[in-house]
């Protein structure tokens, strides 16, 4: 599990490559800095009072957030014994040995990459310090609680109080009968995500020139480097959800591994259909967008589901960046294109693929019926309030002049430049 850790937070640092190379080259050390920025602050907010508030298990306040002062410090989770409320508690790991100050690492670093993938909605234009006031406050009001509802007994969760077991009743075990699924983060990392990126994007507005001008990324290797990197720490991501080495995990590295190598080749299909050419950023694109989709499906599909998903998430990904030039919203890097596309597909899917309750396998209409409520709760809640956390922090000034916008954000926000060009 501390391995799984490890390499979900490499991801962060992986996303800042992906990000870097799809940047212009004046704006590529403040694209990397949104996510390293995003590392540092959100990694102390999870330590403080992040854990507690998604599972501490005391309080679930309106089906929404727990008691963010039970574990405040994460001091109280230093006992090493594997067993008692006070170490184990994680909700779906009772018993399995986990202590909980491991756990608590482990979903530290998905805060943090949820956060780091919205910045790619912003590139270019955006004040460095009130990108890092906004990832302070959306950490808390928004990913805090969206886990605790999806993870940590709330609202979105299989518990006796949750949307799933008012739809369609309990089971003999006090549970919702049709439990909603989201093994590795389909709703709590990518909607989430996805859904905040668009919002932010259409309240901070467009870059200069957007709809005139060409905005080539400045360096492919990076991009593959940092898809790469993502696709390998991914296996941390989705396998490790597994809370162990076991069959789970076996099953979720292999459907990560085919799904987003079928991703892949749907997005250059369409590429290469559509404009003549299969690209290289294309290639880097499909590889997230398969990681996307698979994310809340890799435990409960087969691998033939696996590629099946993988393919519709890279086609219908590789139209959806086009999204943003049809309606005219700046999602710069195409985190709603990639990440809103691909993780709709992957947790709505579920209602078809789920190899036990999907409609392809002998299930009925609940699981699809319980997946979508679920993915439309997600998007509306993140919706609302990245809103609210956008318009009450305009005052402050969302964007650099247009001066430094022009010029290179590198310069005016860092006093640096990635190259030195004579």
């Amino acid at each position: 599990m501390l391995m799984s850790a490890a390499l979900v937070l490499l991801m962060t640092p992986a996303l800042a490559f992906f990000y870097g190379g799809l940047s212009r080259q004046k704006s590529v050390l403040n694209m990397m800095m949104m996510s390293i920025g995003s590392l540092g602050l959100v990694s102390v907010i999870y330590v403080l009072w992040g854990y507690s508030m998604s599972f501490s298990g005391e309080g679930n306040y309106l089906g929404m957030f727990d008691n963010p002062f039970k574990y405040f410090g994460l001091d109280q989770l230093m006992e090493t014994k594997t067993s008692g409320e006070d170490t184990l508690v994680v909700l779906n790991a009772a018993g399995s040995g986990l202590p909980a100050i491991v756990f608590a690492g482990f979903q530290l670093t998905f805060a943090v990459i949820t956060v780091a993938l919205i910045s790619g909605a912003l590139a270019e234009r955006v004040k460095f310090g009130t990108w890092l006031l906004f990832t302070g406050i959306w950490t808390t009001i928004v990913y805090l609680p969206l886990a605790h509802m999806v993870w940590g007994g709330g609202l979105l969760s299989n518990a006796e109080g949750g949307i799933a077991a008012k739809l369609f009743g309990l089971n003999e075990d006090g549970k919702a009968a049709v439990a909603p699924i989201d093994f590795a983060g389909g709703t709590v990392v990518h909607i989430n995500a996805g859904i905040a990126g668009l919002v932010l994007a259409i309240i901070v507005g467009k870059r200069l020139g957007f709809g005139k001008h060409s905005y080539r990324p400045h360096n492919i290797p990076f991009v593959m480097l940092g898809a790469a990197l993502l696709w390998f720490g991914w296996f941390g991501f989705n396998a490790g959800s597994a809370l162990g080495a076991n069959a789970t995990a076996g099953l979720a590295w292999v459907n990560t591994t085919a799904a987003t190598a079928a991703a892949m080749l749907g997005w250059l299909a369409v590429e290469k259909f559509r404009d003549g050419h299969a690209t290289t950023v294309g290639a880097a694109s499909g590889v997230v967008a398969g990681l996307v989709a698979i994310t809340p499906a890799c435990a409960n599909v087969t691998p033939v589901g696996a590629i099946i998903l993988g393919v519709v998430a890279g086609v219908a990904a590789a139209f959806g960046v086009g999204l943003k030039t049809k309606f005219g919203f700046d999602d710069s890097l195409d985190v709603v294109g990639v990440h809103l596309v691909a993780g709709v597909i992957g947790t709505v899917a579920l209602g078809f693929l789920a190899k036990d309750t999907g409609l392809f396998y002998g299930g009925d209409y609940k699981q699809l019926v319980v997946q979508i409520v679920i993915a439309a709760a997600a998007l509306a809640f993140t919706a609302v309030l990245t809103a609210v956390i956008a318009f009450a922090l305009k005052p402050l000034g969302w964007r650099v002049d247009k001066e430094s916008e022009a010029d290179g954000i590198d310069n005016s926000e860092h006093a640096e430049t990635a190259y030195d060009l004579v």
